[in-house]
């Protein structure tokens, strides 16, 4: 499986006069890096909690029709877009699609899983995951040898930044604060209460 990110997250989970009162910096001059390292902080995050923090849309892809139920990456899963397969003359099939727009939606996972056409889609767990309805199979068609599935989602605690944990908004304002007093010529590591606060909801 390959994972892409299609669209990145609008905003970010801290902002910039969060991380310079943190960081007790009152001048602008360095706002841009500044603005710098709380992207890279939050993508740091992410990768090491294996989620998405602000709404943000991924796509997985595949040789062949992958086996369900599939969990889905970087939850918490938001939507699921599309499904979509390549015959062996590059034909595009669709077998799902949902036209909701998935950065601006604040529609939130339901209780209980849905079924949708031919797929069950189960947003409460954590992770979500994909699964056929019952009696439902992937269709017997000959697929392209490489990159003939397509999986589009969408993932994210919300629009906000308050929607995102308050343990993480810390881990990376902290992070930011690191940065700041350990510039790019020492040699200090990130801190490990960083890990520390991102550690209970890894995935």
């Amino acid at each position: 499986m390959n994972l892409k990110l299609i669209t990145a997250p609008a905003i970010e989970p801290v902002t910039l006069a969060e991380v310079k009162l943190s960081g007790r910096i009152s001048h602008d001059v360095e706002d841009d890096l500044l603005t710098s390292w709380i992207a890279s902080a939050r993508i740091a995050a992410e990768n090491f909690q294996h989620r998405a923090y602000i709404n943000q849309v991924w796509e997985m892809s595949f040789d062949g029709f992958p086996c369900l139920p599939l969990c889905f990456p970087r939850p918490p899963l938001l939507q699921l877009m599309s499904i979509s397969y390549f015959e062996t003359d590059n034909s595009e099939t669709q077998l799902y699609y949902d036209g909701t727009n998935p950065v601006t939606t604040t529609e939130e996972g339901g209780a209980e899983p849905e079924t949708n056409g031919d797929f069950i889609i189960d947003r409460s767990g954590d992770p979500g995951r994909l699964g056929h309805a019952y009696l439902k199979t992937w269709p017997s068609v000959v697929l392209r040898p490489i990159d003939a599935v397509r999986v589009r989602f969408a993932a994210g605690y919300g629009l906000e930044a308050s929607d995102v944990p308050q343990s993480v908004r810390d881990a990376i304002i902290l992070y930011c604060t690191w940065r700041n007093e350990n510039r790019a010529g020492e040699i200090e590591k990130i801190p490990e209460h960083f890990f520390n606060l991102l550690r209970p909801e890894r995935m």
